[in-house]
C-alpha cells in the first residue's frame, strides 16, 4: 500500500527553528477583526449584517528563505560554481534548477548515533550504503538522518546532530546525486560548534578554512542543491523510498521562498 509523509516542518511562532534574526512571525486576524477587513470591501456594510458578526480569518506572514524546509541553490552558498570546463562559472539560482532533479527514488542514510559537530566522511556514507545494501544511482535523492531531528524545537537545536563532510558529499556528488537533504543545515552543527572553539580559543584559522571542511563548500562549488531540515525521517520505514521536493520558483535568488514540501512514498515494506 502506498504511504504518503510528509517531510517538511511547521512555519511556527514560538518554536525555535532558526535564529533569531531568521524566526517567522506571523499574525493571526481572527474572525472578529476580519469583520472589520470585509466592511473596507463594502461601502455601507455593517459588522451584524454579516453571519454571525464574523468576516474572514487571515494571516500576515514575515519570512525569510531560510525559514520552513528550504532547498538551496549553488547560488545561496556562493557566487560561482564549477563550470563543465572546471572553471569557475555563475553558480545556478532557485529558479535554474531542474525539476527532474526533484521527483527521484530517495535513500535514507542514518547517522544519528554520531556525536554533535561529527564531520561524516566519505568512508562513513560508504559504511552506511553497504549496511542497507544498497548502489547509489545517479540523481537519487539522499536524505541524512541526524539527531537534529529528536532535538528540533529545542534551544540548544542549531548545534545539535552531526553535518556532511566535503569529501562524504564529494562521495556523493561523483555518483551523480544531485540533492540531499539534511536534518539540520549543510554542515551546520560541526561549523557552528568549530567555529565556537575557533574563537574562545584564539585558534589561528580562519573562517573560509572551517567551512572547507563541511558540505556547503561541496554544494556551492558543484551543480547541486540540498533542503534543510526535513522531519519525521524516523517514519520512513525503510530506507529506499520515491520523493518529491520543491521550491517556490521565483527569478535570481539562491533558496526557495517558502518551506518545501516532500511527499515520500515507500517502496519496500
Amino acid at each position: 500500500m502506498r504511504r504518503f509523509i510528509d517531510l517538511s516542518i511547521y512555519l511556527e511562532n514560538d518554536v525555535i527553528s532558526d535564529p533569531p534574526m531568521m524566526q517567522p512571525k506571523i499574525e493571526y486576524i481572527r474572525h472578529d477583526a476580519g469583520a472589520e477587513q470585509v466592511k473596507l470591501f463594502f461601502d455601507g456594510l455593517e459588522t451584524d449584517e454579516l453571519p454571525d458578526s464574523e468576516g474572514w480569518a487571515v494571516e500576515f506572514v514575515q519570512l525569510c528563505t531560510h525559514n520552513g524546509t528550504p532547498l538551496d541553490a549553488p547560488y545561496h552558498y556562493h557566487s560561482t560554481m564549477t563550470g563543465k570546463d572546471g572553471e569557475p562559472e555563475r553558480a545556478i539560482t532557485i529558479d535554474e534548477v531542474p525539476l527532474e532533479w526533484c521527483f527521484q527514488s530517495g535513500v535514507k542514510l542514518d547517522f544519528r548515533d554520531k556525536a554533535d559537530g561529527y564531520v561524516v566522511t566519505a568512508a562513513d556514507v560508504e559504511a552506511e550504503l553497504a549496511r542497507i545494501n544498497h548502489t547509489l544511482k545517479p540523481l537519487e535523492i539522499v536524505l541524512i538522518n541526524t539527531a537534529a531531528g529528536k532535538a528540533y524545537g529545542q534551544p540548544d537545536y542549531v548545534n545539535k546532530g552531526c553535518g556532511m563532510g566535503y569529501e562524504a558529499t564529494l562521495y556523493l556528488l561523483d555518483r551523480g546525486i544531485r540533492v540531499t537533504e539534511q536534518t539540520l543545515g549543510a554542515g551546520m552543527p560541526p561549523l557552528v560548534i568549530r567555529l565556537s572553539v575557533m574563537l574562545k580559543t584564539k585558534m589561528p584559522a580562519s573562517f573560509g578554512k572551517v567551512i572547507r571542511r563541511v558540505a556547503m563548500w561541496a554544494i556551492a562549488i558543484w551543480k547541486s542543491c540540498t533542503t534543510s531540515r526535513p522531519c519525521r525521517l524516523k517514519d520512513l520505514r525503510s530506507a529506499v523510498f520515491r520523493t518529491k521536493c520543491g521550491a517556490v520558483r521565483r527569478v535570481g535568488p539562491g533558496r526557495s521562498l517558502l518551506s518545501t514540501t516532500k511527499m515520500n512514498e515507500t517502496l519496500k515494506p
